[in-house]
């Protein structure tokens, strides 16, 4: 059986951890599948926004794979943590906008996976978090420096300090989350937040992620060129043309990621 699903509909491309028995948990097959799908992603002109969840109710993933972990010599076990940061360090750059579809638990290296995504949709009736000092160990997969930077240093401390279990509106609360959504609405209400992107220019939904993304981590003045050279890039699209000519006519753009 195949540890990733993908489905493209449309400009919407669906990944699907399929690990359902074991909660979805990251062993190495997977995680080398996982990183061959996103990079197909990464170069596929035709896919505007990346959506990814798990198999079955239970878990969005509960993180690395303790049972194979058991198993793993040292060499082995930091093998499985360059890859796992490797793949999640390729999603967070992907430069399509991603969404978690966070649809059951979501633990450890899955909250990472989550982290590493632009947005995070959850139900409303799971728990998620970092909880890798409870197990004597920390985040590896990028939970120390991607937590701090969204929702700040003290409340990352908090909750990694004490592996504490948030629920979904807590969640909200700390702003760990961009929407909550009932079990039965969830893959409603992430197919109209990606619907609301979807219909803007692709390449422009790309360079914007990319200013924001890129001059987070710059000065203001080195992230105003980011962003200057960034709109410089859709100026000659032939989507920026079709926008004026959509506007004039009042009509809805039909934009072509050109």
């Amino acid at each position: 059986m195949d540890t990733i699903n993908y489905e493209q509909k449309g400009n919407l491309a669906f990944i699907t951890l399929n690990r359902p028995d074991a909660m979805n948990a990251f062993n190495y097959d997977m995680l080398m599948e996982l990183g061959q799908v996103v990079e197909s992603i990464r170069i596929n002109p035709d896919i505007r926004v990346v959506v990814f969840t798990g198999a079955g109710e239970k878990a969005f993933s509960v993180g690395a794979d303790l049972k194979e972990r058991k198993t793993l010599t040292d060499q082995h076990v930091k093998r499985n943590i360059y890859k796992i940061g490797e793949v999640f360090s390729t999603i967070e750059n992907l430069p399509q906008p991603t969404i978690a579809m966070i649809n059951g638990f979501a633990f450890g290296g899955g909250m990472e996976l989550a982290l590493a995504c632009d947005f995070r949709i959850v139900s409303d009736d799971t728990l998620l978090g970092l909880t890798e000092t409870s197990l004597a160990i920390i985040p590896g997969a990028g939970g120390t420096q991607r937590l701090p930077r969204l929702i700040g240093e003290s409340k990352a401390l908090e909750l990694i300090l004490t592996a504490r279990r948030l629920k979904p509106a807590e969640a909200l609360d700390y702003g760990l989350v961009t929407r909550v959504a009932s079990q039965d609405d969830l893959a409603e209400v992430t197919g109209a937040f990606a619907d609301s992107m979807l219909g803007n220019g692709p390449i422009a939904l790309q360079q914007a992620k990319f200013a924001i993304k890129n001059g987070m981590n710059a000065d203001l003045q080195t992230g105003l060129h980011i962003e200057r050279k960034a709109y410089e890039l859709t100026i000659p699209t032939e989507d920026r043309v079709e926008a004026l000519l959509a506007f004039g006519e009042k009509r809805k753009p039909v934009f072509k990621g050109k």
